[in-house]
């Protein structure tokens, strides 16, 4: 059975949800003997431009300051998304971060300038045998990986585990857990440019009349999703055992990494901080949670959210978390022990 910790908080005070973060991160330290590398990224969410329920910056200031008198170097570490935002590209990605306020300390875009850079952690799973994991989270050893719990369209929920899965890849990762095929041309976009002919490292596309990309070629990196102008290409969401696929990447994410999860159960909304356009929570504020065990948590996270709402929200991304039990991210079951 694994430890979770909790801090009940209905309110939106954000500077006191920082401080909460903190004494969780402490308690987690200090149960654990945790001990501090030199530099540690902190992994969060900086919200796609437009949305306005992401965990705002103030509520890793404490955290921050925290590390800092550890002797530590902190930073923020993300990658860049799949589909065509205000994120797609490590450019476009940092001055969204800024906006939103993310300016404490230095941005690490773990995957390149377009989601390509990545190294192969080989886990060997049912679904997944290689996972592509963005370049830069290479270099670390621990992380304290942030997250905000709310809905997602095609996990059922997005929280530690979806950090660590969908938030560590590269690009070409992300397109293999959600379809494990190479992206799709619309020919009604396509306007024969060239551009991604050009951009790609593979010659895997060609464009007599419109782009055509060769399966055999294409190795799923999905660079072409972020260079091209008209949106024509796209990647397919969901796709066969996602649920699954999630869970090993997650596995992949935190291989020999010693990670210290923190998760805000705040803002609860119905689909993920990627959609750009404000939302209204669709149940109460809970308060935040903390474990060593990003299974334990997010099962935790997910109980409170049912038991708070009456109903069964999310429930489709428990199968995420069986699976994540089986192939040994952790455990579902767990202590919930919560901090005065």
């Amino acid at each position: 059975m694994s430890k979770v910790y909790f801090i009940k908080n209905s309110e939106s005070d954000y500077n006191q949800l920082g401080k909460e973060a903190l004494d969780l991160l402490k308690k987690v330290v200090s149960e654990t003997n945790y001990k501090f590398e030199k530099e540690l990224p902190i992994k969060v969410h900086f919200g796609e431009k437009g949305n306005t329920t992401f965990i705002p910056a103030k509520c890793y200031d404490e955290t921050i300051s925290y590390l800092k008198e550890q002797g530590v170097s902190p930073s923020y570490i993300e990658t860049n998304v799949l589909y065509r935002g205000s994120r797609t590209t490590t450019d476009a990605h940092i001055e969204t971060a800024k906006s939103h306020g993310f300016t404490q300390i230095p941005i690490i875009i773990a995957d390149g300038d377009i989601g390509t850079q990545y190294d192969e952690v080989e886990i060997n799973k049912e679904y997944i045998k290689n996972c592509k994991i963005g370049k830069g989270f290479g270099q670390f050893k621990q992380y304290i990986v942030m997250s905000h719990f709310k809905g997602h369209v095609a996990a059922g929920f997005g929280g530690a585990l979806k950090q660590l899965a969908m938030g560590f890849a590269a690009r070409g990762g992300k397109l293999e857990q959600h379809s494990g095929i190479s992206p799709v041309v619309s020919s009604e976009k396509c306007i024969s440019c060239g551009i991604c002919v050009e951009k790609c490292n593979y010659a895997a596309i060609e464009t007599p009349d419109i782009a055509i990309i060769d399966q055999n070629k294409c190795i799923g990196c999905a660079g072409c999703i972020a260079v091209y102008p008209e949106g024509a290409i796209k990647n397919t969401w969901g796709g066969a055992h996602f649920l699954e696929k999630l869970s090993e990447y997650a596995y992949g994410a935190a291989k020999d990494k010693d990670i210290i999860y923190i998760t805000f159960v705040h803002n609860i909304t119905k689909e993920c901080d990627c959609a750009g356009t404000p939302m209204e929570p669709i149940t109460g504020n809970i308060g935040i949670l903390a474990s060593k065990d990003p299974i334990a948590l997010d099962t935790a996270c997910l109980d409170l959210v049912q038991k708070n709402s009456g109903e069964k929200l999310f429930d489709k991304g428990r199968a995420s978390l069986v699976h994540g039990e089986k192939i040994g991210l952790g455990m579902m079951e767990y202590e919930l022990i919560e901090l005065n």
